[in-house]
């Protein structure tokens, strides 16, 4: 049987790939950190496999006949020579014969981002890939922004002026499960995107209009900066952020494919139905 190895999976998209994997004829595992703690929020139905991308003492193990492996990298981890690199090494020597990775859109082009560094090591490395770059989640809203919107009505970040073709986390998930399942999309790269391009005033519009309370955008790249430190994610990870919020900025986060809706064979989820699917995030 078909044996996939999920990391990232206790994330947005990671959660929804193993919740699809259950209805399909395949072996799926949980790579996670703690796998006690990750019961917990996964379920006592998920098969659960101790991995840390920093420990190699966990590779033999996890990657252990896995023949399909969905990657995706650890916000914090930046350094891809150091801590990327060894388990991807570690999957190659295992037999993992394809990899899916959760990549960003326009990663091809921009050699800055750790994603960008992943893909060409995957590639250096020989070993069959799909690679799903996609748009800014529109579940970072409930994530990573939730506080700022529901305690401050502020939807924080530094895009200014900028269209971003957001996606839904549960459409990815769709499409990363097709990919892992069906072996035509090796060696192919799709680009994920919504059908609409919006800027952040026209997202704060929607959430004050299905939330019934003001919601306002405030584009301040000092302040978000400022907020993300209190919030205490590293700098690392915030710097990331600020890479992939300047293309917003600069106008190049707009783009519209048609690869999701030709690999779902529907529409995207709008981020008017993502609001309206998650306003008790807010709330």
């Amino acid at each position: 049987m078909l044996k996939i190895l999920v990391t990232g999976a206790t994330g947005n998209v990671g959660q929804e790939v193993l919740r699809l994997l259950q209805s399909h004829d395949c072996n799926v595992c949980a790579a996670v950190r703690n796998p006690n703690s990750a019961k917990h929020l996964l379920g006592s139905n998920i098969q659960t496999i101790p991995f840390d991308f920093t420990n190699p003492d966990t590779f033999d193990y996890a990657f252990f006949q896995v023949n399909k492996l969905f990657l995706v990298r650890p916000p914090a981890l930046a350094n891809i020579r150091k801590q990327i690199a060894p388990a991807l090494n570690a999957a190659k020597l295992a037999g993992v014969e394809h990899i899916v990775f959760l990549s960003i859109l326009g990663a091809e082009r921009n050699p800055f981002v750790p994603h960008s560094q992943i893909e060409r090591y995957i590639n250096q490395l020989g070993i069959k890939a799909t690679f799903l770059r996609c748009s800014f989640f529109m579940q970072n809203l409930n994530t990573t922004h939730r506080e700022d919107i529901k305690v401050r009505g502020e939807l924080l970040l530094p895009a200014g002026n900028g269209k971003t073709s957001f996606i839904d986390v549960r459409d990815i998930a769709a499409v990363a499960v097709r990919t892992l399942l069906e072996d035509e999309h090796q060696g192919r790269a799709y680009s994920l995107t919504g059908a609409e391009a919006l800027t952040y005033y026209e997202v704060a519009d929607i959430f004050t209009s299905i939330l019934g309370k003001p919601i306002r955008y405030n584009p301040s790249l000092l302040k978000f900066i400022r907020q993300m430190r209190l919030s205490g994610l590293p700098i690392d990870f915030i710097l990331v952020m600020l890479v992939i919020y300047t293309t917003a900025r600069l106008g190049l986060a707009g783009n519209i494919t048609s690869d999701t809706e030709q690999l779902l064979n529907r529409s995207p989820l709008t981020i008017r139905q993502y609001v309206k699917d998650y306003r008790q995030f807010w709330l």
